[in-house]
């Protein structure tokens, strides 16, 4: 019968290769946790830290954004330390009262044309809505353009000489965005969607120019089929896209606030 060998075997061929080294194995656990503690430490200041240049880019920018050199210079900023000349009381309540200021003009906007579109039965021509850019009116351009043509129709000229009736009350800088559905075109004058919004959007204004409405107020901008308000999947959604957009400018309005509010530090 076969019988297992049973050659004794001493504990030195047993040995752990962890103990041979005379390290326990729980020390380099430790050592890589410290480690990387470390270099987590190493990164968080890194990332504390603003550098004295990028302060004064800072401080530039904030000065131009509330129309005066009103942000303390506070020098090197090291770790985590907060800036310790924060801006003053006088400060604050600038740019809260300029920022309040524009937003209440947006929203008088908003309402004066609501309004406006109600007295007038414009509902589904024309519409308001207000976001980042400022306070937008929306025309579509199934009222203003025959497909595929930038040049206006007269029921669009009516149109757009009621809303002008409506521009000329508000004192600021007007955008005049045109934007298309994704249909392709490739025509001799306009090889593609960026042509054809571009040109809607420049015969707007040159209607709003004859008009009346002051030149140096007027900027455009055409951006085809890429800013859509619907999918492009159907011909309801791709009507919606079709449109002209009047952007009272949140920019433009801010300035006026600033210039009302130093006109009034003058005065006083």
């Amino acid at each position: 019968m076969f019988e297992p060998d049973r050659t004794n075997y001493s504990e030195d061929d047993h040995h752990d290769d962890g103990s041979s080294s005379g390290i326990s194995p729980w020390v380099i656990t430790f050592a890589d946790m410290v480690t990387l503690m470390m270099v987590f430490f190493i990164l968080l200041f890194a990332v504390g830290t603003i550098e004295d240049k990028k302060w004064r880019q800072i401080k530039q920018s904030l000065s131009a954004a509330l129309g005066s050199d009103t942000v303390s210079e506070a020098g090197l900023r090291q770790g985590l330390d907060v800036i310790a000349d924060p801006l003053d009381d006088k400060t604050v309540h600038a740019v809260d009262e300029v920022g309040a200021m524009v937003a209440k003009e947006i929203e008088e906007i908003v309402s004066e044309v609501e309004e406006f579109v109600f007295k007038n039965k414009l509902a589904g021509e024309v519409q308001v809505s207000s976001d980042a850019r400022g306070a937008i009116i929306t025309i579509s351009d199934v009222v203003l353009f025959p497909a595929g043509q930038a040049r206006m129709t007269l029921p669009g000229k009516r149109k757009l000489r009621q809303v002008f009736d409506l521009l000329k009350q508000f004192d600021y800088n007007v955008k005049i965005e045109g934007h298309t559905d994704n249909s392709p075109i490739r025509t001799e004058k306009f090889p593609s969607n960026w042509e054809l919004s571009a040109s809607r959007a420049s015969e707007v204004v040159r209607m709003l120019i004859l008009d009346g409405y002051p030149p140096e107020k007027l900027s455009v901008e055409g951006f085809a089929e890429f800013r859509p308000k619907a999918p492009n999947n159907n011909p309801e959604n791709r009507a919606i896209n079709r449109r002209i957009e009047i952007v009272y400018q949140r920019g433009s309005i801010r300035k006026h606030m600033i210039d009302v509010i130093n006109r009034k530090s003058v005065s006083r």
